[in-house]
């Protein structure tokens, strides 16, 4: 039998697209052996959760950005395979002889169940098997209270954050040996293109390739370009939806085209050169920690994505209502901010952070629709559909979730579309009737005289949409909800 150093080490990536700062890549790389990289779209595992629409798109892109890498890096090309994940890389193991496997850790409850069943069986056949932190600042069990528990609210777990240090980031590889494939391993490869991860008929992903590159060179080009031209004034910026004002760096996180250490460590670089940076990049930095924060959550809390954290929101009274549902998911409610969300969401596969706050606020309490729709949704139009983000900021806005914002807390559509959008230029970009509206009436154009809307061509009901319930009622009738739910009727309501 060959040695182990004659046998190949496999490195098994899972939303860790990238080379550099990959800890799982490294330490193989460091072996000195083979390197054979592979992929496992598994969506036949017990629990997994298949992606959405659009992270499919985004998916393809960022895997073909991977195995062009890693062959400019001398290794082989990257093995793609398709279905349950414990079969296909014990097969795997078993049929490259290799001598040990890879992989950086994931946090959702399947994932951690299929990952821990297949490290028994290779451990137990005698292969070795390492896997690693490459996802987070901070595994969810590092960060914990003078308790030794979790967090269950952000400050505290953010003043923990600042108070450690976090690890440099990890250059890439100089060099990666690569397999050659042969068969039955060939036999076993799926073409990217089969794997039906882009749109066809029809191809609605025009304006994603519009608006976005997939790949580890695209990440951090954006994030060198957001550091010279997005950091200052951030603390501030980030809230106007019509400037360029946040990093977008959210979908290449989320598939692990740069890790959030470097996007850290480049941040706090850019600080120690311009002191004046220091509040915006605390802003900034506290972000990233939220993610993490959610990841925690996500993980010590399996259930956040289907059913509310709190039980006093068990029994609540949603409302099943199907036209409210699609005049939302449409961009139709004839609430301007709202419909732009919502058409910029179809469009680019991104929303504005705080444009999806006034949109899930409308969703759960001016429409009284269950939260868990308003998930599904975005899970399957974000390219940023993180499963621990998406989850725990509906239950935020729900008020179900730990640390959430109250039920009552009601964002008027009207007013926020003119606190944050004032001269309505984001309203313009994606809600184009309604472009010649002065910005006096382009958040309220029913509020609009008739001559004001001839002149701008609107006509309310026709070329543009009457508000499908108007805000005062929506507002009384959420807080009554709230008032007659079970175990909530004796909380207060300010």
């Amino acid at each position: 039998m060959n040695s182990d150093s004659q046998r190949p080490v496999l490195v098994w990536f899972r939303d860790d697209h990238r080379l550099s700062d990959n800890p799982a890549l490294s330490a193989a790389a460091a072996t000195g052996s083979q390197v054979l990289c592979f992929y496992v779209l598994d969506d036949a595992s017990q629990g997994i959760r298949p992606l959405g629409g659009a992270a499919r798109w985004w998916l393809h892109g960022s895997l073909k950005a991977l195995g062009e890498a890693l062959e400019r890096a001398g290794g082989s090309s990257l093995l793609i395979l398709r279905g349950p994940a414990p079969t296909l890389v014990e097969n795997l193991v078993r049929e490259t002889g290799a001598s040990a496997i890879y992989w950086n850790r994931r946090y959702g409850a399947a994932e951690i169940a299929v990952d821990s069943a297949i490290k028994k069986r290779l451990s137990d056949a005698g292969t070795k098997v390492h896997s690693r932190s490459g996802r987070l600042l901070h595994e969810p069990w590092e960060i914990t209270n003078q308790a030794g528990k979790p967090f269950q609210v952000f400050t505290p777990y953010l003043r923990a954050v600042n108070a450690r240090s976090i690890k440099p980031a990890l250059p890439a590889p100089r060099s990666l040996a690569g397999c050659v494939w042969a068969p039955p391993i060939l036999d076993q490869a799926v073409p990217l293109k089969e794997l039906g991860l882009e749109p066809s008929g029809p191809d609605w992903a025009g304006g994603f390739r519009q608006e976005w590159q997939q790949g580890e060179p695209a990440a951090q080009a954006k994030l060198s370009r957001f550091i010279e031209t997005g950091l200052q004034g951030y603390a501030e910026g980030r809230d106007r939806p019509s400037q360029a004002g946040t990093s977008r760096l959210s979908p290449h996180l989320r598939f692990g085209e740069i890790s959030p250490r470097q996007v850290w460590h480049a941040v706090l670089h850019a600080v120690a050169d311009e002191p004046g940076l220091e509040r915006d990049a605390d802003k900034f930095l506290s972000e990233i920690a939220w993610r993490d924060f959610t990841h925690q959550l996500l993980h010590f809390h399996p259930h956040l994505p289907d059913r509310p954290h709190s039980s006093r929101f068990d029994n609540f009274p949603w409302i099943e209502d199907g036209p409210s549902l699609k005049a939302w998911q449409r961009g139709r409610t004839g609430y301007p901010i709202v419909d732009a969300g919502m058409r910029q969401l179809w469009r680019t596969g991104w929303m504005h952070n705080r444009v999806r706050m006034i949109t899930a606020s409308f969703l759960v309490k001016h429409l009284l629709a269950d939260w868990r729709q308003g998930e599904a949704w975005f899970w399957d139009t974000l390219v940023d559909a993180d499963p621990a983000n998406n989850a725990f900021s509906w239950q935020w806005i729900a008020g179900s979730g730990p640390d959430s914002a109250p039920f009552h807390r009601i964002f008027n559509p009207v007013t926020q579309g003119e606190k944050f959008d004032p001269a309505g230029d984001y309203i313009r970009a994606y809600v184009p009737e309604l472009s010649r509206l002065p910005p006096a009436f382009i958040h309220k154009p029913w509020e609009a005289p008739a001559a004001v809307l001839r002149e701008a061509g609107v006509a309310l009901g026709e070329t543009y949409p009457e508000p499908i319930i108007p805000h005062g009622p929506a507002r009384e009738r959420a807080l009554q909800a709230f008032r007659s739910s079970r175990d909530l009727a004796s909380e207060p309501i300010v």
